[in-house]
């Protein structure tokens, strides 16, 4: 369930007790990890009722905003959020979990901090503007899925005050009602003349997928390379398969000191990550 987890209220304060960014969500993870045995194993970690939020920030027009939380037994997370003209975005998700905390992880091979770097996938929010979404959504990276829901977060608050106006997550937008195919009754018939069916072709096999060539930089250097033919096979009733097509697809992602994370996008979908 969701509601194990506490709800987190950050209330960042500027030189004049201004109200300068303000956040209030909640989140848990599902972590896999190596255990003692070479298995790898499930487990959620939760927030906890002793959350702080040491090392937060306002950041201005030359410096990011920061979100820090620390709660458990040595665990911490955190989002560094940039503004850029009218819009202010966040930029990358930092979570650091413990594996020497045994109520969560109680035969870790790997003792010590993990640290796991992703890039925020959500849109820019125009300044003056608070961010909801009370929907749930993941963001996945280094075998870890971060889920948050009943999300309200304003950066780069002005005049103290958090807006009134919102910006909806994708999660929350109505769904559309669907198209009402035409019924017998009201299709107007042109002719009575029996038609003999089209003859059926086979279906065209799929090729070999087109190689793509995808990179990173961090700086001005080239931090992640992968020069790579994809298809996704999908299991269903009529597999489907689907070629990656390197035209129209983008690298994204982000490189750590010791971990790197490549995603490929399709326009505003993520196809594939490694």
């Amino acid at each position: 369930g969701f509601f194990q987890s506490y709800a987190v209220e950050v209330d960042i304060k500027d030189a004049s007790n201004a109200t300068c960014l303000y956040a209030d969500w909640m989140m848990k993870f599902l972590i896999a990890y190596e255990s003692n045995n070479g298995d790898y194993k499930n487990t959620t970690l939760n927030l906890s009722s002793n959350v702080t939020h040491n090392g937060s920030i306002c950041g201005n027009d030359t410096q990011a905003a920061l979100v820090a939380v620390q709660f458990g037994d040595g665990h911490s997370w955190s989002i560094n959020i940039t503004k850029n003209n009218e819009t202010y975005q966040g930029d990358f998700i930092t979570l650091t979990y413990n594996t020497n905390d045994t109520a969560v992880f109680p035969d870790a091979k790997r003792k010590g901090p993990v640290t796991v770097l992703v890039k925020d996938p959500l849109p820019p929010v125009q300044l003056d503007t608070v961010f909801v979404c009370h929907n749930s959504y993941l963001v996945e990276a280094e075998n870890t899925t971060q889920i948050f829901w009943n999300v309200t977060v304003q950066a780069f608050v002005q005049n103290g005050t958090v807006s009134k106006k919102e910006s909806r997550c994708p999660a929350d937008a109505p769904t559309s009602a669907p198209t009402v195919p035409p019924t017998i009754a009201n299709v107007t018939t042109a002719s009575t003349t029996t038609l003999s069916p089209a003859p059926t072709t086979a279906p065209k096999p799929v090729e070999n997928p087109d190689t793509g060539n995808y990179s990173l930089k961090s700086g001005n250097k080239t931090c992640f390379l992968a020069t790579v033919g994809l298809q996704l096979n999908v299991s269903q009733e009529k597999p489907l398969l689907i070629n990656i097509n390197p035209k129209t697809t983008t690298a994204d992602g982000a490189c750590g000191n010791t971990t790197a994370t490549l995603k490929l996008n399709d326009g505003n979908s993520t196809l594939i990550g490694f």
